[in-house]
């Protein structure tokens, strides 16, 4: 491969102003993707677990509720029964009302005197209830609907008031929201990343040229990168927080690859010329990141393996990027580095060439040999920090995101908080019960009798305070009154028990809402979904559970099954992609081990932070649980992206071994070589995540900082230390490979060869020389 990628480089310097032309022109299609932009969804529908399934079964058998949100009306002077309150409430609904897209407008001033419901119990306050011209059922239970957040902000914009504050609430509204401060956060982190990610580059290569260029590829990979994920949204459905994760990954990815280039193509070019200097920094610098790509696209694609909705598009969207990152890295770069030859370090900076890349001498040097020579006081002492930083990571408590992930400013987060703390009906939790049959009818005196023995059965249990169902409309009627009464041809019957009809029976199945006064996400609310899946008595059906706790310990559910594999996948290919890189069977496996170390650490202080509440003022959010799928997308973007180092120092001490045999200076001088450069690299890339600390999205906010964490942790402890401490200690085992694979891997990289020596390292194959130290 190599002997290819040289090859290829003399190819690109031939042909460097066609590349060059062509990368410019992919900038068109991508400009007219993003012109015509696509849309976004804020949540995620697992359709294949028993929630899922119930709010199908909803959504195809019950005509369903008008999609609706909600608005408040307030003032600090006026109660809301004043007449000059109630005149302005109807000037403000007036262009609400006469909108083709809303079917009715419902206010407390509909019946005299006011609904005290739809009235705060301060009485300063107003409720609202906007009904869309747009049906739907049970997806509406999980937060989905067929509206898009565009048409609610056209219509939230209608109401205006002078006098009144209007707030939305409602599941529109929140959605709405999300993808809102999603879009919000990726301006403001870009606007915060770019000028950071310039003055590290500066201060990286000391020349204005040579830092522009990485700077360019990592643009080119991000326009590209978002574009293609607008083009996959018109496919299928796609995260709201697409955009951020490309963002985050293609401009460190992209910048991290193109700093590896340049800095081996500006070493080169004083040793040879041009063509060959570019083929040289292709064949071995350009192979590392073709190969750290494949791993940090293993990582995302291990997204997939979730089985997690579009949360799989996460994994697409930055495999896309990342394809880009080493696509752009392998033609653009080295097509602009053609160019400009020589003069790749134009307008340098010699005031800053002291903090640069220099030539690996120094400190670097120094550390390696203090490391190799007392490999196990620095190695015990690392692993026992990534260890102890790991340990909150113990008390990790998963939940679903609810409203509280808004930052406290949104509307809808307002809109929730008054409706909770002012309006008394929404104070309960819904949970819905679904019966469903293979055939017959749901109002067969029979199945009427069990589900009026369910239903009571529900209202006994701890902390259900009401049961809603066609069964619970009169209180007076027995058990026999009901099976009696659904005898009578449906034609006769009262107007409410046919709406009730039509709003709870389908062809094959019967709907009960059961209230009670705990959280979605608490665990009283999560053992009263188990208690009633688990105990409930016999019905001729099946009894399925729905509604916000149910989807999240479904969702939680999900996570535990699918995650050991799509764990075991990632781990497994990379071992593979690394195996093929090194030529080392140990090698990759004392890598995955060490990742999982680093990403231990992240987890604990993700936990830290974000669970427990620590800096939490500092960050502006509300500590709370852990988003169920937050650590899986973290170790699927950590895992791919740790070991975008260990490819890149690894693959120089390879280069090291291959040339003098001995594992010793092999490793001390790949750390000389690459100390700066990945010091650099990796500053650059923290701050890339750490911007998203910014966020006003907690869980863009959670995986900014833990990734970023994870960055440091391994551009500092883990290749400083750990790296150079393991390998010190497993000598020439580093390198050992079984006979049959060795030969093997001899037949597919024939410019592999022999090491010097035979493989034999200066201490004769123990690993530690008493005469030859770094």
């Amino acid at each position: 491969m190599s002997d290819m990628l040289g090859a290829w480089g003399r190819w690109v310097y031939r042909f460097r102003w066609w590349l060059l032309a062509a990368s410019a022109l992919s900038l068109a299609p991508a400009s007219v993707i993003l012109i015509q932009g696509a849309q976004l969804e804020a949540g995620t529908m697992l359709t294949t677990t028993e929630s899922g399934r119930a709010a199908s079964l909803m959504a195809r058998q019950l005509p369903g509720q008008p999609v609706s949100f909600e608005l408040i009306l307030s003032s600090a002077t006026l109660r809301a029964t004043d007449r000059v309150f109630r005149d302005e409430v109807q000037r403000a609904l007036a262009p609400l009302k006469a909108d083709p897209r809303v079917a009715r407008v419902r206010t407390p001033y509909d019946v005299s005197p006011p609904d005290p419901a739809m009235l705060s119990r301060d009485g300063h306050r107003a409720r609202v209830l906007v009904e869309l011209a747009v049906r739907a059922s049970g997806l509406v239970t999980l937060g989905f609907s067929s509206v898009s957040p565009e048409v609610y902000a056209s219509l939230r914009a209608k109401v205006q008031s002078r006098t009144l504050e209007v707030v939305g609430a409602g599941m529109l509204a929140i959605n709405h929201d999300f993808v809102e401060v999603a879009k919000r956060d990726l301006k403001r982190a870009e606007l915060v990343i770019l000028p950071v990610v310039v003055v590290f580059l500066l201060l990286a290569f000391g020349s204005v040229v040579a830092a522009l260029l990485p700077l360019g590829v990592g643009v080119l990979a991000m326009i590209g990168g978002i574009a293609g994920t607008e083009l996959l949204a018109r496919h299928m459905s796609v995260s709201a927080y697409a955009p951020n994760i490309v963002t985050m990954i293609g401009l460190g990815v992209a910048i991290d690859y193109s700093l590896f280039i340049v800095n081996r193509f500006r070493e080169e070019i004083g040793r040879r010329p041009v063509p060959e200097a570019l083929a040289r920094t292709m064949s071995t610098t350009g192979r590392a990141i073709l190969f750290s790509g494949v791993t940090v696209a293993i990582g995302l694609l291990g997204m997939l393996a979730l089985g997690l909705g579009n949360i799989g598009s996460l994994g697409l969207a930055g495999t896309i990027v990342v394809a880009l990152s080493v696509l752009y890295g392998l033609t653009f770069l080295p097509a602009a580095l053609a160019i400009l030859g020589p003069h790749v370090n134009a307008l340098s900076l010699p005031r800053l060439g002291f903090l640069g890349l220099g030539d690996g001498s120094g400190f670097w040097h120094r550390l390696a040999a203090l490391v190799m020579t007392h490999p196990w006081r620095f190695f015990l002492p690392a692993a026992g920090l990534l260890l102890l930083l790991g340990q909150p990571f113990l008390h990790i408590r998963l939940g679903a995101g609810d409203v509280t992930a808004l930052p406290r400013w949104a509307e809808a987060r307002r809109g929730a908080e008054l409706l909770a703390r002012e309006f008394p009906s929404d104070d309960e939790t819904p949970i819905i019960v679904v019966l469903s049959y293979r055939e017959g009818s749901p109002l067969s005196p029979p199945r009427v009798g069990e589900v009026y023995d369910l239903s009571h059965w529900l209202v006994k249990l701890p902390g259900v305070t009401a049961v809603r169902s066609l069964l619970d409309l009169s209180p007076d009627m027995s058990r026999e009154d009901y099976q009696r009464f659904v005898k009578i041809p449906q034609a006769m019957w009262p107007s409410e028990m046919q709406e009730a009809v039509s709003r709870m029976v389908g062809e094959r199945i019967m709907v009960l809402a059961v209230s009670t006064s705990h959280s979605p996400g608490s665990d009283e609310a999560r053992a009263l979904v188990r208690a009633i899946r688990a105990s409930h008595p016999p019905v001729d059906g099946e009894v399925l559970i729905t509604g916000a706790t149910a989807f999240d310990l479904d969702f939680m559910g999900v996570v535990q099954r699918n995650a050991p594999f799509a764990i075991a996948l990632v781990v497994v290919a990379t071992y593979a992609a690394l195996l093929v890189l090194l030529g080392s069977v140990l090698l990759p496996l004392k890598a995955v081990i060490v990742n999982l170390l680093s990403i231990s650490a992240s987890y604990g202080a993700l936990v830290w932070i974000f669970q427990d509440g620590h800096l939490s003022r500092w960050l502006d959010f509300t500590p709370g649980s852990i988003q169920t799928a937050t650590p899986i997308i973290m170790f699927c973007l950590i895992f791919g992206l740790s070991m975008d180092y260990e490819v890149l120092l690894l693959s120089r001490v390879r280069e090291e071994y291959e040339r003098t045999g001995d594992n010793i200076l092999a490793v001390g001088a790949g750390l000389e070589r690459t100390g700066r450069l990945i010091t650099w690299a990796g500053a650059i890339m923290a701050a890339v995540f750490f911007a998203f600390a910014l966020a006003d999205s907690v869980i863009i906010k959670a995986v900014g900082v833990g990734i970023g964490i994870a960055v440091v942790l391994d551009a500092t402890v883990v290749r400083a230390l750990l790296v150079p401490a393991t390998m010190r200690l497993m000598g020439t085992w580093n390198w050992w490979v079984p006979g049959p694979m060795a030969r093997l891997a001899r037949m597919a990289r024939p410019e592999m060869g022999q090491p010097a020596a035979r493989g034999v390292s200066a201490d004769g194959g123990r690993g530690i020389s008493s005469r030859r130290r770094p």
